[in-house]
Protein backbone atom coordinates (compact mmCIF):
# COMPACT_ATOMS: atom_id res chain seq x y z
CA UNK A 1 0.00 0.00 0.00
CA UNK A 2 1.60 3.70 -0.41
CA UNK A 3 2.33 5.92 1.91
CA UNK A 4 0.95 8.89 1.42
CA UNK A 5 3.27 11.88 0.66
CA UNK A 6 5.00 14.47 3.50
CA UNK A 7 4.84 17.79 2.33
CA UNK A 8 7.69 19.51 3.16
CA UNK A 9 9.66 22.82 2.85
CA UNK A 10 13.30 22.99 2.06
CA UNK A 11 15.72 25.45 2.69
CA UNK A 12 19.82 26.14 3.29
CA UNK A 13 20.69 26.02 6.50
CA UNK A 14 24.33 26.20 7.71
CA UNK A 15 25.89 22.47 7.82
CA UNK A 16 26.87 22.55 11.49
CA UNK A 17 22.73 24.40 12.58
CA UNK A 18 21.50 22.28 15.52
CA UNK A 19 19.46 20.41 13.20
CA UNK A 20 21.54 19.57 10.44
CA UNK A 21 24.16 18.04 12.89
CA UNK A 22 21.66 15.98 14.19
CA UNK A 23 20.37 14.37 10.45
CA UNK A 24 24.15 14.01 9.49
CA UNK A 25 25.02 11.88 13.33
CA UNK A 26 21.87 9.88 12.29
CA UNK A 27 23.23 9.39 8.35
CA UNK A 28 26.67 8.50 9.85
CA UNK A 29 24.91 5.98 12.68
CA UNK A 30 23.21 3.95 9.73
CA UNK A 31 26.52 4.15 8.01
CA UNK A 32 28.42 2.90 10.45
CA UNK A 33 26.15 0.26 11.24
CA UNK A 34 26.13 -1.02 7.53
CA UNK A 35 29.72 -0.61 7.04
CA UNK A 36 31.52 -0.44 10.29
CA UNK A 37 33.04 2.59 12.18
CA UNK A 38 34.89 5.09 9.42
CA UNK A 39 35.11 2.40 6.77
CA UNK A 40 32.72 3.66 4.13
CA UNK A 41 34.28 7.43 4.13
CA UNK A 42 36.95 7.54 1.60
CA UNK A 43 38.60 10.90 1.58
CA UNK A 44 38.21 14.02 3.66
CA UNK A 45 35.19 14.00 5.68
CA UNK A 46 32.37 17.12 4.59
CA UNK A 47 32.55 20.37 6.54
CA UNK A 48 30.55 23.38 6.54
CA UNK A 49 33.60 24.86 4.78
CA UNK A 50 33.85 22.34 2.21
CA UNK A 51 29.96 22.36 1.65
CA UNK A 52 28.75 25.80 1.68
CA UNK A 53 24.92 24.96 0.23
CA UNK A 54 23.26 22.09 3.05
CA UNK A 55 19.55 21.86 2.79
CA UNK A 56 17.00 21.01 5.65
CA UNK A 57 13.29 19.59 4.67
CA UNK A 58 11.29 20.62 6.88
CA UNK A 59 7.84 18.36 7.93
CA UNK A 60 4.88 21.04 8.70
CA UNK A 61 5.31 20.65 12.31
CA UNK A 62 8.74 22.08 11.76
CA UNK A 63 10.45 18.81 12.41
CA UNK A 64 13.36 18.44 10.28
CA UNK A 65 13.29 15.25 8.42
CA UNK A 66 16.20 15.13 5.98
CA UNK A 67 19.30 16.86 4.46
CA UNK A 68 21.47 17.19 1.25
CA UNK A 69 23.78 19.25 0.45
CA UNK A 70 26.71 20.34 -2.51
CA UNK A 71 30.33 20.16 -2.37
CA UNK A 72 31.92 22.36 -5.02
CA UNK A 73 34.55 20.27 -6.89
CA UNK A 74 38.37 21.64 -8.17
CA UNK A 75 37.98 21.69 -11.78
CA UNK A 76 34.33 22.67 -11.61
CA UNK A 77 31.44 21.17 -10.92
CA UNK A 78 29.75 19.53 -7.37
CA UNK A 79 29.09 16.60 -5.55
CA UNK A 80 25.90 15.88 -3.77
CA UNK A 81 26.52 15.32 0.02
CA UNK A 82 24.70 13.91 3.06
CA UNK A 83 21.71 12.58 1.35
CA UNK A 84 19.58 11.63 4.13
CA UNK A 85 15.68 10.90 5.20
CA UNK A 86 15.00 10.22 8.50
CA UNK A 87 13.20 6.51 8.57
CA UNK A 88 9.93 7.93 9.67
CA UNK A 89 9.74 10.40 6.81
CA UNK A 90 10.93 7.53 4.28
CA UNK A 91 9.24 6.12 0.98
CA UNK A 92 6.84 9.72 1.33
CA UNK A 93 8.67 12.25 -1.94
CA UNK A 94 11.31 13.44 0.66
CA UNK A 95 14.61 12.67 -0.60
CA UNK A 96 13.39 13.40 -4.23
CA UNK A 97 12.09 16.73 -2.98
CA UNK A 98 15.26 17.41 -1.81
CA UNK A 99 16.99 16.17 -4.34
CA UNK A 100 15.58 18.75 -6.96
CA UNK A 101 16.23 21.55 -4.69
CA UNK A 102 19.96 20.86 -4.68
CA UNK A 103 19.70 20.22 -8.24
CA UNK A 104 18.14 23.51 -8.19
CA UNK A 105 20.78 25.24 -6.16
CA UNK A 106 23.45 23.48 -8.46
CA UNK A 107 21.85 25.47 -11.59
CA UNK A 108 21.49 28.66 -9.86
CA UNK A 109 25.39 28.28 -9.05
CA UNK A 110 25.69 27.57 -13.41
CA UNK A 111 26.41 24.40 -12.93
CA UNK A 112 25.47 21.79 -15.49
CA UNK A 113 26.37 18.24 -14.46
CA UNK A 114 26.24 16.61 -10.34
CA UNK A 115 28.20 13.68 -9.35
CA UNK A 116 27.76 11.72 -6.05
CA UNK A 117 28.82 8.55 -4.27
CA UNK A 118 26.70 5.80 -2.89
CA UNK A 119 28.41 2.71 -1.43
CA UNK A 120 27.83 -1.16 -1.78
CA UNK A 121 25.27 -1.82 0.89
CA UNK A 122 22.77 0.97 -0.16
CA UNK A 123 20.84 -1.14 -2.52
CA UNK A 124 17.82 1.77 -1.69
CA UNK A 125 20.04 4.29 -2.38
CA UNK A 126 21.41 3.08 -5.79
CA UNK A 127 17.69 2.42 -7.09
CA UNK A 128 16.51 5.96 -6.37
CA UNK A 129 19.34 7.55 -8.03
CA UNK A 130 18.87 5.82 -10.96
CA UNK A 131 15.16 6.18 -10.58
CA UNK A 132 15.60 10.01 -10.73
CA UNK A 133 17.99 10.09 -13.70
CA UNK A 134 21.53 9.41 -12.42
CA UNK A 135 23.68 7.05 -14.31
CA UNK A 136 26.33 5.23 -13.19
CA UNK A 137 29.94 6.64 -13.78
CA UNK A 138 33.47 5.48 -13.32
CA UNK A 139 34.36 6.09 -9.26
CA UNK A 140 35.95 9.53 -8.84
CA UNK A 141 38.20 11.68 -7.05
CA UNK A 142 38.78 10.00 -3.46
CA UNK A 143 36.52 7.13 -4.30
CA UNK A 144 38.86 5.67 -7.06
CA UNK A 145 39.87 2.94 -5.48
CA UNK A 146 37.53 2.20 -2.98
CA UNK A 147 35.63 -1.09 -3.00
CA UNK A 148 32.71 -0.59 -1.63
CA UNK A 149 31.93 3.19 -3.27
CA UNK A 150 29.31 3.49 -6.34
CA UNK A 151 29.68 6.76 -8.36
CA UNK A 152 26.40 8.04 -10.22
CA UNK A 153 26.19 11.79 -12.34
CA UNK A 154 23.23 13.68 -14.05
CA UNK A 155 23.55 16.43 -16.36
CA UNK A 156 21.19 19.05 -15.42
CA UNK A 157 20.32 20.36 -18.58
Amino acid sequence: MPTEALPVTIGREPFDSPDAATLRAAQRAELDARYGNDSHEPGPVPTADSVPVFLVARDDAGSAVGCGGLRPLDGGGAEVKRMYVAPHARGRGVSTAILRAIEDEARAMGLARLVLETGSAQPDAMRFYEREGYTRIANFGHYADSELSLCYARDLG
